[in-house]
């Protein structure tokens, strides 16, 4: 079965009923040159919105600068934790965890370990934008190297990376995971795009880590929230648990569309959120909200 390429309708049914929203834990800061917003006001955001907790998730440093030019700096990790302890400050009644959208890239498995030598952090985004180590296929500036490609090894590949990145051990989340198609480029329509998914699934289950529904998607040209519901409702299946996030680069898309999502993954056979402390889960049923 093939994605269902038109946007997916959601039932609103009970968004009237709910009381607050699940946790969003995939939010950025201007240290990573395309976001706006001082942690403080995503936070402000948040308390405005009926959350009870969130989590910065910034981009984490590469092992050279230079690697490109949209991922935090090294020397820019304390800046980075001191921000995140202002918002706290600033809004004690708010829980606020702290961790890094991380991406692997096959080989650079040590510097992900030293990452996480360098702070207590909360929980890691496994998150896949390059399919190679000089192309970061999500990136605007570079759609020429999409245009002289065969768009099932495409897929193929950044499957194939994500599998690797589920059974590294490393994350505790997998990052928006069918984002391969934001530009709205898909395999030919007789390609089974299921044989690419469900291995995946099957790596985030037999190591006991999350997926996330990522509300972003929706804003770029694919017009629809990552991953979808097929890949959902096969999660679900497989009691893979789930964690939220808005992907904000400024504060008014701190939970955005969470109204919306909760009924789709409730309709996907989801029961629980994720919520993460110290690299630890814990599971918090809807019906909590």
């Amino acid at each position: 079965m093939l994605f269902n390429r038109h946007n997916t309708r959601t039932n609103l049914i009970s968004i009237f009923s709910i009381v607050s929203l699940p946790y969003d834990y995939h939010m950025h800061t201007p240290l990573c040159h395309h976001a706006t917003g001082e942690p403080w006001e995503y936070a402000r955001k948040a308390v405005e919105s009926g959350l009870s907790e969130i989590g910065f998730s910034e981009h984490s440093p590469m092992q050279r600068d230079d690697f490109d030019d949209w991922h935090m700096y090294l020397h820019d990790l304390d800046n980075y934790l001191d921000k995140v302890e202002l918002a706290r400050a600033r809004y004690p009644e708010l829980i606020i965890r702290i961790g890094l959208e991380v991406d692997y890239i096959p080989g650079h498995e040590s510097w992900i370990e030293h990452l996480a030598s360098l702070h207590q952090w909360d929980y890691f985004i496994g998150s896949v934008h390059y399919i190679t180590d000089e192309w970061d296929f999500d990136n605007p500036k570079k759609m020429d190297q999409w245009h002289a490609s065969d768009p099932w090894q495409v897929w193929k590949t950044y499957f194939e990376r994500l599998t690797m990145a589920a059974g590294s051990g490393l994350f505790q989340t997998i990052g928006h995971a069918d984002l391969c198609k934001k530009f709205a480029i898909y395999p030919p329509a007789h390609l089974d795009t299921r044989e690419l998914y469900v291995p995946f699934l099957e790596a985030v289950r037999d190591h006991d880590i999350a997926i996330e529904i990522n509300t972003a998607g929706r804003y770029k040209d694919c017009r629809e929230w990552y991953p979808h519901p097929d890949i959902l409702r096969e999660a679900a299946a497989m009691k893979i648990p789930l964690s939220f996030a808005s992907d904000a680069h400024a504060p008014d898309e701190v939970a955005r569309d969470f109204e919306m999502a909760l009924p789709l993954v409730r309709e996907c056979g989801f029961t629980h959120f994720c919520a993460f402390e110290q690299r630890r889960r814990s599971l918090i049923p809807f019906e909590e909200l």
